[in-house]
């Protein structure tokens, strides 16, 4: 397995089965070009068989923090660690960042998710409530 990072609206579109909908170029380009933005994609044998995207988040009281936004692993590369190694690849680019922490908001009973990112090392640290506000039209 290779892990790197994507850096072209191609190596998207050329990964869209792991996203939740085709992948739109000027999407694509917006989320390349945005600072702190950034995509690894997992390879077997020249395939994508997983992602994983981080957003930096800073604020002027606490320094910058990495938001794991999705994490996807292709179902015919489950279980193999791909998810695992993923998660730690972003924390390592986290960490050279300078971020001093890394975070997910995670369904309480998503299992899988949970499990991989245990694996990863990562710690609960309570509950957590999400709320949203749709601005589409």
């Amino acid at each position: 397995m290779d892990i790197r990072r994507a850096l072209t609206p191609a190596e998207l579109e050329a990964a869209e089965s792991l996203f939740d909908g085709p992948a739109r170029k000027e999407w694509s380009e917006r989320f390349l070009a945005a600072p702190g933005h950034l995509m690894l994609i997992a390879y077997v044998d020249g395939v994508p068989a997983g992602m994983v995207s981080g957003i930096e988040m800073s604020h002027p009281d606490k320094g910058t923090e990495m938001c794991l936004y999705e994490l996807s692993v292709d179902e015919g590369y489950r279980r193999r660690g791909i998810g695992r190694d993923l998660t730690l690849a972003l924390a390592e680019e986290a960490k050279a960042r300078g971020c001093y922490g890394m975070w997910v908001g995670v369904d309480t009973d998503n299992e899988a998710a949970l499990a991989t990112y245990d694996a990863a090392g990562a710690r609960d640290e309570g509950v957590f409530s999400m709320r949203g506000w749709p601005l589409a039209p």
